[in-house]
């Protein structure tokens, strides 16, 4: 099939916004795996929902793939040892990108071992129950490794009244810099293939389609090479354009679909997963392992050795930009991709399961004065690059006057899934998408006090 053909394929959505993709540096570097840390620190809460519940004991030897966590509810999912090695402390805090820290498990790394993952037994995924790989999926500790972390196994079971009839994979990688999905989608091709069908069958759901940007239709190809005749998995070439990895931007794309203002894809009988997690679990459910290790883009002017690294979950970011060889005038860290990722405060933080990317930006005086920020000057561009068709001017305005309430029951501040795209283009450098967090994480906290 030619080039022409695919490109003639290729669905968008309305607004949003075309960044400079930066993702030359690294598209195509293959895999590699990083060294292990003296040292890992494995957050209890790497996802949404419950943390887990610790295993272990200090001072207790584990191997590699053995479960050290349990979940602490239905909406959470176990850990899993990233090295063998002895644990040294439990509910030690870490700081997290987000700022506050929290609980973790610290093991130290035996240097002599040979890391092979010991832990797991092999299994027939055909000869499970719907039931059973619903488990396996939790039992995997599986979470959306898109950035969201979102407990994989909770999409398998929709509501009561509602039924999954049409899984999406999200292979975009929409974010500038990142590549990771792109070199699962190019490497890791089969055990892509495998768990979209264990998802097909946990779901009931009547077909697959995977949705790739239109930059990376080699990964494209690859997989079409490998779908046999009359499956129902497809893959569909989408527009380069950002935010389409958002899943609601992806089931317009794909499916011209709305996913209801409040609502989530379940309610239009839809489940959205990440490639990357797809490819994950093609590989630990038929072996009945965990998920101890991603895949993690290194990238950015402040990196040496840029590339798509294979890192033990738990890794500090200290030592991973030490093998990466990041410049010393390098001071601003950002987990996740420029656009929704964040700023990190501390080197300390470790390497979780919704990590995606690493980008490193060396910051000037001259950066400094560029993104100072101006009063609004009502030039309605925010407006037409916001992909759900918000009005971020009037959010920033009721957020600067601390109108948060207002926000959300008259502007449909929930809805905002904070992409950035309304940051991007002011050219008054007003913040909104940091207004927009702020102003949900206080009509958070002001409904639990009120509760």
């Amino acid at each position: 099939m030619g080039l022409l053909n695919l490109f003639r394929r290729s669905k968008t959505f309305g607004h949003g916004v075309h960044p400079m993709d930066h993702k030359e540096q690294t598209a195509h570097l293959a895999i590699r795996r990083l060294p292990f840390a003296p040292k890992v620190y494995v957050p209890l809460a790497q996802h949404i929902g419950a943390p887990a519940v610790a295993l272990v004991k200090p001072g207790q030897e584990v191997v590699r793939g053995e479960p050290i966590a349990e979940a602490g509810g239905f909406v959470s999912v176990p850990m899993h040892a990233p090295v063998t090695g002895i644990v040294r402390a439990i509910d030690q805090l870490v700081p997290t990108a987000a700022g506050p820290k929290t609980p973790a498990i610290v093991i130290e790394t035996y240097e002599a071992a040979t890391q092979e993952v010991l832990y797991g037994l092999d299994q027939d995924l055909n000869a499970l129950t719907r039931e059973e790989l619903i488990q396996a999926v939790q039992a995997s500790g599986m979470v959306g490794l898109g950035g969201a972390a979102f407990p994989s196994h909770v999409k398998l079971l929709p509501p009561q009244g509602k039924a999954i009839e049409t899984l999406i994979i999200n292979g975009c990688e929409c974010e500038p810099y990142l590549t990771c999905d792109h070199r699962v989608m190019l490497e890791q091709t089969d055990r892509l293939i495998n768990g979209i069908r264990a998802m097909l069958r946990a779901t009931g759901a009547r077909r697959a389609i995977i949705g790739v940007e239109d930059n990376k239709l080699d990964a494209v190809r690859a997989i079409r090479e490998k779908l046999p005749a009359g499956e129902a998995i497809g893959c569909e070439a989408v527009e380069t354009k950002y935010p389409q990895g958002a899943e609601k931007m992806l089931i317009s794309s794909l499916l011209n679909k709305e996913v209801p203002s409040g609502g989530l894809p379940v309610d239009i009988g839809v489940a959205v997963y990440n490639v990357g997690t797809l490819a994950q679990l093609g590989e630990l459910i038929p072996r009945s392992r965990g998920l101890i290790e991603r895949v993690v883009t290194v990238s950015g002017p402040g990196v040496d050795r840029p590339g798509n690294y294979l890192v033990p979950i738990g890794t500090p970011l200290r030592f991973l930009l030490e093998q990466v060889g990041s410049s010393s005038a390098a001071n601003e860290v950002i987990v996740g991709g420029p656009m929704m990722g964040m700023s990190v405060a501390s080197l300390d933080v470790p390497v979780t399961k919704g990590v995606s990317g690493v980008v490193v930006f060396e910051k000037t005086a001259e950066d400094q004065q560029r993104h100072t920020v101006h009063p609004c000057i009502k030039c309605g561009a925010c407006l037409d690059a916001c992909p759900i068709n918000l009005n971020p001017s009037m959010l920033g305005q009721l957020a600067g006057a601390r109108m948060y309430e207002t926000m959300a029951s008259d502007y449909h501040l929930n809805d905002c899934f904070e992409c950035g795209c309304c940051s991007y283009v002011c050219p008054s450098n007003i913040p909104l998408t940091q207004y927009f967090r702020i102003a949900k994480a206080v009509n958070r906290e002001t409904k639990a006090i009120a509760a």
